[in-house]
């Protein structure tokens, strides 16, 4: 965790007669500098950094994707939250110098309050590559948006022979050594395709240097030997600004009116009682294709009777996304995102049974995950939550949901067929044909870098807007009063819809709580760890030049076969030994700084301990289960550090529920991902409802009430048994 440190003392750059005593020393040649620097930014007041980053480019005849990349990255406003740090050497070091202690980072102050200035900030996953002799390592903890940190490598670290690592000259102290000279020379054996010529900023960040330098205070017998300073990126505030654009508009009512039943418009509105089958025709391919399946009525009777109504309704959200599916980048100051139109979207909305409370429902919105639609996950939990009075509210997410042709048949008893539309959100990017269950849901080329970052900040959008129909009032019955309470609007979600639930949870100041179900983040660590890890290789191979750098195998087949030896958390160092890895490791690196704006990671102390200004904390649960092989624990932990919710959250055991399973064969699954909906296998069905009655009756209390849904049991840890985990533990 962060500390301040003690009271500052004057620092003074050892002479040079010292700086040039033999020993092993940090490099500050441009082919391996300290990374990151403020020296890779430009000065732009119009950000909230007042900087924007400025990356150099490689050939782009032979570099094609890393030049795309970097397109992306300089148009942010700073460096990584949670960035790689690479500091090179001249020579080995003894690894087991290498500590919090001897090196670390200085927060020195957010960029317009100085919020966090002197907290100290350690180290992890610290590796080191023998071949570019260059040691690699992430923050210890998520760094502060749009804040200035200084990189500190004391002489504490020392060199094979126990000596202490010499100073280098990191901030042009040398007298007569002119920093346009040591420009010229760092640059004089570029790698990159054209010299760099030198910014005026250069003389100005050695300065800022020098003097953050001289604020820092080590143990005595201990010197700085070398430092970087650089800036973090904005990573919350586009969001915070829509957020606040929808809260000053009036939408028109929600308008349930769109059923069609034998040419007719009618109310899309069923009672569940009066359903006898719902079809979704869901468009597969752009002919028009369509796949029909049947909804499962059955899964609205997991508590019988629970369910009144069944209802499907319009509204118009905001649409931040371009072509190509990414949201133009704004100025962090004083720009202002800008919808490039609106968007009609369908909404499901599962009634509880009995007469309605003076204020109407109280509704929980429920988040779908990746791959799924609102026909899926909102479905199997609606009726645990109508058996305690909720309500159930959900929309597809950007890129799900089959193609906008698709439809809904309900079969009703008293008016036979009535169709409505299905609302889904995919499209065929790719120019196949085919609408892939999750296509549109990710930034085009050459914007790949970008991933799902925009279309899931467009979808916390869409749920913003949902919130202020609500808000507005929404009639469900059409009688002219409002059926649902604006006073007690909650969110789940589960994966996916845990993911961007998160980032929800942060910025929308009118949910009460929320729980996200199986969250993660980032989602380049999701993918990177889990069983979406192929979608990471295919990511490498279509990479021009493309980076797989392992033979497939049986045992790695492609797409799996590459290896960027990325250590976990707490473990010790490692020393890179597969020829490859860094280059892979530098590039989802960078897909991860890109992402940072739609990682919930970033968002989480929003939720409880740091709300926005007017806002409140809220109560909150997250639920995750131990050995996850979709989100791995490793991200969901990293939510919940970020956010201090040590105490709020639930793990289910699914490592001992596997372990008492005595079938032949076993039912209980090796992954327990879709603990919380898996209704439908009798061995997890006890699981499951016991998930969602403890989101029911917290949401039922309005926050106040986290019961243990097993009570004694030892399946759920209620709170979870700290430490985090931060392994995979996956049951094999």
């Amino acid at each position: 965790m962060a500390r301040k440190l003690g009271a500052t003392a004057a620092f003074a750059l050892l002479p040079v007669a010292v700086m040039a005593a033999s020993g092993v020393t940090v490099r500050y040649d441009d082919d391996a500098s300290p990374f990151p620097s403020n020296r890779l930014t430009r000065l732009d007041y119009a950000n909230v950094t007042f900087r924007r980053v400025d990356l150099p480019k490689p050939d782009c005849a032979v570099q094609v994707s890393d030049c795309a990349d970097i397109d992306v990255i300089n148009t942010l406003d700073g460096f990584s939250t949670q960035p790689r740090i690479t500091v090179p050497f001249d020579g080995d070091i003894d690894l087991a110098s290498v500590s919090s202690d001897t090196v670390y980072l200085l927060n020195l102050g957010d960029t317009v309050g100085r919020r966090g200035y002197g907290e100290k900030v350690g180290i992890n996953q610290v590796l080191w590559d023998p071949s570019s002799q260059t040691l690699v390592f992430e923050p210890d903890e998520l760094l502060a948006e749009h804040s200035r940190y200084l990189l500190v490598v004391t002489n504490g670290v020392r060199d094979l022979q126990g000596k202490k690592i010499a100073v280098s000259d990191f901030a042009g102290d040398k007298p007569g050594n002119d920093w346009r000279d040591r420009w010229d020379r760092r640059y004089s054996k570029h790698h990159w395709h054209k010299p760099r010529q030198p910014r005026d900023s250069d003389a100005a960040y050695e300065r800022e240097l020098r003097d953050a330098v001289r604020s820092v205070r080590t143990p005595r017998g201990t010197q700085v030997a070398a430092a970087s300073l650089f800036t973090t990126q904005s990573t919350t505030g586009d969001l915070v600004k829509v957020m606040r654009q929808i809260k000053r508009s009036r939408p028109a009512s929600a308008n349930f009116m769109i059923g069609n039943a034998g040419g007719a418009t009618s109310r899309a509105v069923f009672d569940l009682s009066d359903v006898a089958a719902i079809e979704f025709n869901r468009q597969t391919g752009t002919a028009p294709v369509y796949t029909p399946s049947p909804l499962f009525l059955s899964a609205l009777n997991v508590m019988p009777g629970a369910v009144g109504q069944i209802a499907y309704g319009r509204f118009q959200s905001p649409n931040y996304l371009v072509a190509g599916e990414y949201m133009p980048p704004v100025n962090s100051l004083w720009g202002q995102p800008r919808a490039q139109g609106t968007q009609e979207l369908v909404f499901q909305l599962f009634v509880p049974s009995g007469a309605k409370p003076a204020g109407g429902w109280p509704v929980a919105i429920f988040g779908h995950g990746f791959t799924d639609s609102m026909y899926g996950a909102p479905w199997t939990v609606a009726s645990t939550f109508a058996s305690r009075g909720i309500a159930t509210l959900s929309i597809n997410v950007v890129g799900h949901g089959g193609g906008a042709m698709g439809s809904l048949n309900v079969t009703s008893t008293s008016a036979g067929m009535v169709t409505v539309p299905a609302g889904g959100r995919g499209i065929d990017q790719d120019g196949s044909g085919v609408i892939d269950s999750t296509e549109g849901s990710s930034a085009a080329a050459p914007r790949t870098a970008i991933n799902s970052r925009d279309s899931l900040r467009q979808t916390v959008i869409d749920l913003m807007q949902l919130v202020r129909q609500v808000e507005v009032g929404m009639d469900v019955d059409g009688d002219g009063a409002a059926d649902l309470d604006a006073q007690r609007i909650y969110y789940a979600g589960q994966s996916f819809g845990g993911i961007y639930g998160t980032m929800l949870l942060g910025v929308e100041p009118n949910i009460k709580a929320g729980v996200p179900n199986v969250p993660g983040g980032s989602i380049t660590e999701v993918a990177r760890l889990g069983a979406f890890r192929g979608l990471t290789g295919l990511a490498l191979f279509a990479r021009t030049p493309t980076l797989m750098n392992l033979v497939p195998t049986a045992a790695l087949p492609f797409p799996f076969n590459f290896q960027e030896n990325m250590p976990l958390r707490n473990l010790p160092p490692v020393v890179n030994s597969v020829p490859g890895a860094m280059a892979i490791a530098e590039v989802l690196d960078r897909y991860e700084w890109v992402q940072q704006a739609g990682n919930p990671v970033s968002y989480a102390s929003l939720i409880r301990k740091q709300p926005l200004r007017g806002s409140s904390a809220k109560p909150v649960i997250v639920q995750f289960a131990k050995g996850d092989q979709t989100v791995p624990n490793p991200t969901s932990s990293a939510i919940v550090r970020a956010g201090s919710l040590e105490d709020r959250t639930t793990l289910f055991r699914n490592d001992l529920a596997y372990a008492f399973d005595m079938g032949e064969p076993k039912t209980v699954p090796k992954n327990p991902h879709t603990f919380l909906t898996n209704i439908g296998t009798p061995s997890m069905a006890a699981f499951a409802v016991g998930g969602q009655i403890q989101i029911a009756e917290f949401f039922k209390s309005n926050g106040m009430v986290v019961i243990d849904p097993d009570e004694a049991g030892p399946f759920y840890e209620v709170p979870i048994a700290l430490p985090l985990p931060e392994t995979l533990s996956f049951t094999r």
